[in-house]
């Protein structure tokens, strides 16, 4: 009776390979986890996305916090530049922030009469947060102030204007009432009517 032919001996493993030392195999380990999250990161991505045609979510500003968001926006969206007194002319030099967005003396005239910039900071204190998003929102009150965009806004950032405001505090004085068209103002204006060439100055 033959006898069955020897196994053949077990292929030679490096040590290294065979048993790799706590660094590598921590390295490795660390990559399954991370293969196993962005697997999951995927699936969820896949999950989440807006279906074909469906809308995505409004845009909005990100921020540490609500109030640091309304900042942003207030900057970027130059409201210093009608609402806080000296800052148009100084590019933003004056006044420091505490003193920013008490509103205007100065109007700007046009066909609809004589409107002031408002101050926001009391309007704020005055105003409750879910009044103000509405008012924001409906609204259409007189240049130049930017009502079609206010209202196209992102709730979440008109409600971060409005706690930056109130994280400002109430300061200043109320702005002056608009007047209607043909009505005298008594205070400096911006004119706002187009004026032809064969008129103007010099």
């Amino acid at each position: 009776m033959r006898r069955p032919d020897p196994s053949p001996p077990p292929a030679f493993v490096p040590p290294h390979i065979a048993h790799p030392p706590a660094r590598r195999r921590r390295i490795l380990a660390a990559a399954g986890v991370l293969a196993t999250a962005m697997a999951a990161a995927a699936i969820a991505s896949r999950s989440t996305a807006p279906a074909e045609g469906q809308a995505s979510p409004t845009p909005r500003v990100l921020a540490s916090d609500p109030v640091a968001a309304g900042r942003y926006l207030v900057v970027l969206g130059d409201c210093n530049g009608c609402h806080t007194p000296r800052f148009a002319e100084t590019n933003g030099a004056e006044p420091p922030e505490s003193e920013w967005l008490t509103g205007s003396p100065i109007g700007f005239r046009g066909p609809w009469g004589v409107s002031y910039p408002s101050n926001l900071r009391l309007s704020a204190q005055a105003t409750e947060e879910a009044d103000w998003i509405a008012a924001l929102r409906r609204r259409t009150g007189l240049p130049p102030m930017p009502w079609a965009t206010l209202a196209v806004m992102n709730e979440d950032d008109l409600r971060a204007i409005y706690r930056y405001l109130r994280a400002l505090g109430p300061r200043g004085e109320p702005a002056p009432a608009a007047l209607g068209p043909g009505e005298a103002p008594e205070t400096p204006v911006f004119d706002f009517v187009p004026v032809p060439p064969s008129r103007r100055a010099g």
